[in-house]
């Protein structure tokens, strides 16, 4: 029912693909509704099946602070908090109306205990998320905002421009200047 979820992660036969039916829960999500609060421990990771889901330090739609933006058929989870099993730092909140799938902490651990096949899902914990490219490379605006346009795309159609400039570190004017510079380029 969920092959991209795992294909995503590695090769997985039949049985190893029911195992991880059963041990997920497909959830909805409202739009706004918070999946995890700044101060709980996160002890699962998701896959955005339908919908936007955002990590955010503040859920103000007036002053976002965007940590990352996931859009579907991929992965997310508060890295931090999982890891370590400390408290979060930041909300994940879904920009609109979503349909996720759950995997718990103890879940991974059974799936791992029945098969070695879903070590592969460690690929989920190291494969991080495009913001730590984005500022481990040290990056100017430029080349923040071409990174998306060449990589997640879609997330200028999903998100509005002060979401992604929140993302990208940088104000909204200096995004409006980018995209811009971009068009003039073009023509």
């Amino acid at each position: 029912m969920y092959p991209n979820a795992l294909k995503i992660t590695g090769h997985y036969n039949d049985n190893e693909l029911e195992l991880f039916q059963q041990e997920t829960t497909e959830r909805i999500l409202l739009k706004d509704e918070t999946l995890l609060h700044q101060g709980q421990v996160a002890k699962s990771v998701y896959f955005l099946i339908e919908g936007a889901v955002y990590q955010s330090l503040s859920q103000s739609t007036v002053n976002y602070n965007i940590i990352d933006l996931h859009l579907k058929n991929e992965w997310f989870f508060n890295a931090e908090s999982f890891i370590s099993q400390h408290p979060s730092n930041h909300d994940i909140v879904a920009f609109k109306q979503s349909v996720i799938l759950e995997l718990s902490i103890e879940s991974i651990h059974y799936l791992v205990g029945k098969s070695i096949s879903f070590l592969q899902l460690n690929r989920i914990l190291t494969n991080g998320s495009s913001s730590a490219y984005l500022f481990d490379n040290m990056l100017n605006p430029l080349q923040k905002y071409q990174f998306i346009i060449d990589n997640k795309r879609d997330l200028i159609q999903m998100y509005p421009l002060k979401m992604i400039a929140s993302y990208l570190k940088i104000t909204p004017e200096t995004l409006s200047r980018i995209r811009n510079k971009l068009v003039k380029n073009i023509s």
